[in-house]
């Protein structure tokens, strides 16, 4: 057959404001579309995508998940840019501190945080949900965990968004954060573990590569990942439930009446509005996914977003329900490379939901504002102009 192409701009303002109607289009298309505006091969429908995404010697990291080659030189080094055997050690130091064994001892507090910081919100009764709550409760979070200190917490939402930023194409959005993305660099070229509090997750990267557990200077670009995917996403999912519940009040009802939703409201969360749209792989091989050749060498553009409203796998996919409790959705990845600190984004995740539910009957928002962004689709302001207390 011939290769499926459309002219769709993955990158354009106009596609990463709002990009379910073109991924839309991609799907229907087929399962993999070429897109020569990108020079890559998108991979469109939920099947295509899980599999691409569990099958790494075909779909590498190794050779950058971005889609400048800047960024994938810099990159080199984390888990997020190597396979195995690399990744093996940079994963297991990277998730020793942040499985749900290590976590489990963090939920209590983490729940406290949450509730008092939606108790205050609700008293005040009006109030930005992005800088008030989005951005707020994971920078206190992570801050406290990875023991940043001083002026880089102050830092650390501007280097997380460049972080992030920098993932895309030479656009003129990329070159503007390569400079704030190379200062977060070169701090975590430099930093060392007394640079980090007493105790903290970042302390102990540093005293696993002082005992031979990661390779000799791994630890900083760990730290880097700590940073850059630790926050910037989480502040995305958190003012998406807020946004989402906003506009769905009869949602937050049903979590209301049945705590135990609270994990499946935060999987249609993820599923509906996915923090991140599309990721970048390369094709190690010729391969041909349904019946469409992509060559040895291809950029592969594995379009999360596009899988999670794919009507083959999910019924009524465009309709925000979260009884449906996709546990199965593509936002937190898959296989080897699935986001190592989703342990920690849904302790802080649920324990919004949860303190939403308990204080809150109706938020009464005006008109949300976005930003585009190469990587994140995130809210950048919403107001909220009344609560309706529970």
């Amino acid at each position: 057959m011939s290769v499926p192409t459309s002219s769709v701009d993955l990158f354009s303002d106009e596609v990463l404001l709002d990009p379910y109607p073109a991924l839309a289009e991609l799907r229907e298309l087929n399962g993999v579309v070429h897109l020569p505006a990108n020079d890559v091969y998108a991979l469109t429908r939920y099947d295509v995508v899980r599999d691409a995404l569990g099958d790494w010697e075909t779909f590498s990291s190794a050779s950058g998940i971005g889609f400048n080659p800047m960024v994938n030189e810099a990159l080199q080094g984390t888990s997020l840019a190597s396979d195995p055997p690399q990744h093996t050690a940079l994963r297991a130091a990277l998730t020793e501190n942040l499985s749900p064994r290590a976590l489990r001892g963090l939920k209590g507090q983490i729940d406290a945080k949450a509730d008092a910081l939606v108790a205050d919100l609700v008293a005040s009764g009006s109030f930005d949900a992005i800088d008030s709550i989005a951005r707020a409760f994971p920078l206190e979070v992570v801050a406290d965990l990875i023991g940043f200190t001083g002026e880089v917490r102050s830092k650390m939402l501007v280097w997380g968004k460049a972080a992030n930023q920098v993932i895309g194409p030479l656009n003129q959005r990329t070159a503007e954060s390569f400079p704030i993305a190379g200062e977060l660099y070169a701090w975590c070229s430099t930093v060392t573990k007394g640079d980090l509090a007493e105790g903290s997750i970042g302390r102990g990267v540093f005293e696993a590569e002082e005992r031979g557990a990661i390779p000799p200077g791994s630890a900083g670009p760990i730290i880097h990942q700590y940073l850059a995917a630790g926050v910037e996403n989480t502040v995305s999912a958190i003012g998406n439930i807020i946004a989402l519940f906003a506009a769905h009040p009869d949602q937050l009802a049903l979590v209301r009446e049945d705590p135990s939703l609270v994990p499946a409201a935060f999987n249609e969360v993820l599923r509906f509005w996915a923090p991140i749209n599309v990721w970048g792989r390369q094709a190690t091989r010729d391969v041909e996914i349904q019946g469409v050749p992509i060559p040895a060498g291809a950029r592969v553009a594995v379009c999360l977003g596009a899988g999670n409203r794919d009507p083959r796998h999910y019924e009524n996919p465009d309709e925000f329900r979260i009884e449906r409790n996709p546990v199965d959705h593509l936002s937190l990845g898959y296989g080897i490379h699935g986001c190592a600190g989703q342990g920690l984004a849904r302790l802080e995740a649920h324990a919004v939901i949860d303190a939403l539910a308990r204080r809150v009957e109706r938020l009464v928002v005006g008109a949300e504002v976005r930003v585009p962004h190469n990587a994140t689709r995130s809210i950048d302001s919403l107001p909220v102009l009344d609560v309706v207390p529970a």
